[in-house]
């Protein structure tokens, strides 16, 4: 299936050093021209300003929106058929697009939900991270020629379960969806959220992929705001835990093997389908 440039729809709240860098690499490693189109909350730290001289597209609120109404403005400026979602203190890796592609280019539809991989410097327990691989914490002391030499040599293979950035999605599944669910602002639990909103309309390919590669600097802004119970929100929406939908539904961090199915009724997914019901009450 043909495949063209992604809008990259990047969120950002007053994070101008991490932005520079992550709108310098996907212009620096980049195998296809992607339109590159911010949401900047608040812009008080000159990002505004910077992001006129650098003639970048971009939506604006005064306050932070956080992450879900950001991306749902910015992508009304999505151009192109395909729209990627990177967060502000990611670095792209020279081949993060052209493997995406090839694997667009291998399905023969448009139900899909691909993700890259993200390497980070801190150990945590996402299983579809490479960490702990310390390559900086902040641009001014980052390690660029260092990780240039040693990203590739890093062993991954391709995952399920696609939920967080990087990603790409069609458009056209984006405006199906309707986006990111604006309920779960300031964002935690959305991620998840949209890949069960994926599921629902019918979407079982969600394939994390190994090649795509990021270097992510963990600079989260989620220490600033006041953090919505995302994990409660997801449970009372869809009536079972995240844990449940990304253990037993995506299959998250298990090595890909083709496009997931309905899982059957194990005695594993009865239990985590009660122990969700219990935890509603």
């Amino acid at each position: 299936m043909p495949t063209g440039p992604f809008s990259i729809l990047i969120p950002s709240w007053n994070n101008l050093p991490f932005l520079k860098l992550c709108a310098e690499s996907i212009r620096a490693h980049s195998a296809g021209e992607h339109e590159i189109i911010l949401h900047l909350n608040e812009g008080s730290d000159g990002s505004l300003d910077w992001a006129r001289e650098e003639r970048i597209p971009f939506t604006h609120s005064k306050e932070n929106v956080g992450v879900c109404q950001a991306l749902n403005e910015a992508s009304k400026l999505a151009t192109t058929d395909f729209i990627s979602y990177i967060n502000d203190d990611m670095y792209v890796l020279p081949g993060w697009d052209d493997a995406l592609q090839k694997v667009i280019q291998s399905i023969s539809h448009r139900r899909w939900f691909l993700s890259g991989t993200m390497i980070e410097p801190t150990a945590s327990r996402n299983r579809c991270a490479l960490a702990p691989h310390d390559f900086g914490r902040t641009p001014a002391d980052f390690r660029r020629d260092e990780l240039h030499q040693q990203f590739q040599a890093i062993p991954m293979q391709d995952w399920n379960g696609a939920n967080w950035p990087p990603n790409v999605v069609p458009r056209a599944l984006w405006e199906e969806v309707g986006g990111y669910s604006e309920e779960f602002s300031p964002g935690m639990s959305s991620d998840p959220d949209f890949s069960r909103k994926l599921w629902e309309v019918g979407v079982r390919h969600f394939q994390g992929v190994a090649a795509s590669r990021v270097y992510h600097f963990q600079s989260s802004s989620t220490g600033r705001v006041v953090r919505n119970d995302g994990r409660r929100q997801f449970l009372e929406k869809w009536r079972i835990t995240q844990s449940t939908f990304t253990r037993c539904y995506l299959k998250l961090g298990a090595p890909w093997k083709g496009p997931l199915s309905n899982p059957r009724p194990t005695p594993k997914l009865l239990y985590y389908l009660i122990k969700s019901a219990l935890r509603r009450r």
